[in-house]
């Protein structure tokens, strides 16, 4: 097991999967952040140092690396930083660090305050995938997620699918927001982008970030795409990389939109894409959160987006700042682009969009954890 730096008994620690691009990894950065800010000493566990965002990882926060080639295999090594390094508190998100930790602290006999935090609605997730492993996590979180000190859920509706996943009370679950909107994503999305669709005179560009999975069902979007370029020119550039990209450029191909639709990759910096784009579409048959939304409109850009389960609805106040369709419906999702694109979407006030700030997300996070 290696880190950066020795140092005493740490504050807070946070286990993760990975620090490959997507959103919990993010949020976790910037917790991690926010953490430091108010002078607590920060651990971030890995079971393997790898990952896109380890360059954003603040200086001063200690990496742990178990050197684990796969995250169930990390137990072991959790287990023996407990008993070593005994945190006053360990954050866990993503299935399976939060069941790990819950069993490294038992194993360990740790008086670690353990948090785990629920990033997606488990019964919807588990039906969708056939993989075994994440059929079974509703079983998992009823049978481990009682052993928590705290569980937070980062929305209401994530909450409400937890509770009648575990059988827990409402109130043992926590729904903190994501912090999402902070002063280095305004001041990112500032950047120039050297993409030739970007350029003065060019058509509106349509704008999907995410990993390219069927959680994300970016094919639903290609065909809403292919739909609204029959009506009008336009561009659709989607960030992200993913297992479905063979499959998504298949599409693209099939539906003769080599021309106008670019699978981009991944990109450290897809504010700047948010800031520039004319719309940012949100297609997923289900989230828990929806991050991308808010910050899409944290710097302007108007969305439309999926009222999947169970995110984009209560970030948007239901409709209030984008416009809301059915899932798996390209049709809907072409009309409201169309009428999106067509009209002056009104601007998320500051009040709405405070409510994802780190100045109070962090807070209610470090009063689960045990700091406030």
């Amino acid at each position: 097991m290696q880190s950066t730096a020795s140092r005493s008994t740490p504050d807070i620690a946070l286990f993760i999967r990975s620090l490959h691009g997507g959103g919990a990894e993010r949020v976790f950065l910037h917790l991690a952040r926010g953490f430091v800010e108010r002078g607590l000493s920060v651990d971030l566990i890995l079971p393997r140092k790898t990952g896109a965002y380890l360059a954003q990882v603040p200086p001063e926060v200690r990496i742990v690396d178990l050197e684990s080639p796969q995250v169930l295999r990390s137990l072991p090594k959790l287990v023996n930083y407990l008993k070593q390094q005994q945190p006053r508190a360990l954050l866990a998100a993503l299935h399976y660090p939060a069941e790990i930790a819950l069993w490294a602290k038992r194993m360990a006999g740790s008086s670690t305050r353990v948090v785990v935090s629920e990033r997606n609605t488990l019964s919807v997730q588990a039906r969708h995938t056939q993989q075994l492993s994440v059929r079974l996590t509703p079983l998992a979180a009823r049978l481990f997620y009682p052993w928590a000190d705290d569980i937070v859920a980062v929305s209401q509706g994530v909450a409400d699918d937890l509770a009648s996943t575990t059988r827990l009370p409402p109130n043992a679950i926590k729904v903190i927001y994501n912090p999402t909107v902070t002063p280095e994503l305004i001041e990112k999305s500032k950047s120039a982008i050297a993409h030739p669709w970007f350029a003065d005179g060019q058509p509106p560009v349509i704008l999907g970030v995410g990993r390219l999975h069927p959680q994300k069902d970016f094919s639903t979007l290609i065909r809403a795409f292919a739909s609204v370029r029959q009506r009008r020119p336009a561009k659709l550039i989607i960030l992200g990389v993913g297992p479905e990209e063979a499959a998504l450029r298949d599409l693209i191909e099939t539906l003769q939109l080599s021309a106008d639709v670019d699978l981009a990759g991944f990109a450290q910096n897809p504010y700047a894409y948010m800031r520039q784009a004319a719309l940012l579409a949100l297609s997923s048959a289900w989230e828990g959160f929806g991050n991308v939304l808010i910050e899409a409109l944290a710097v302007g850009t108007p969305v439309v987006s999926t009222d999947c389960p169970s995110g984009p609805a209560e970030v948007l106040n239901h409709g209030q700042y984008g416009l809301l369709v059915p899932v798996g419906d390209s049709e809907q999702m072409a009309k409201a682009i169309l009428k999106t694109l067509g009209t002056e979407a009104k601007p998320a006030d500051d009040a709405w969009l405070a409510q994802f700030t780190p100045e109070i997300c962090v807070q209610k996070y470090l009063h689960v954890l045990g700091f406030s």
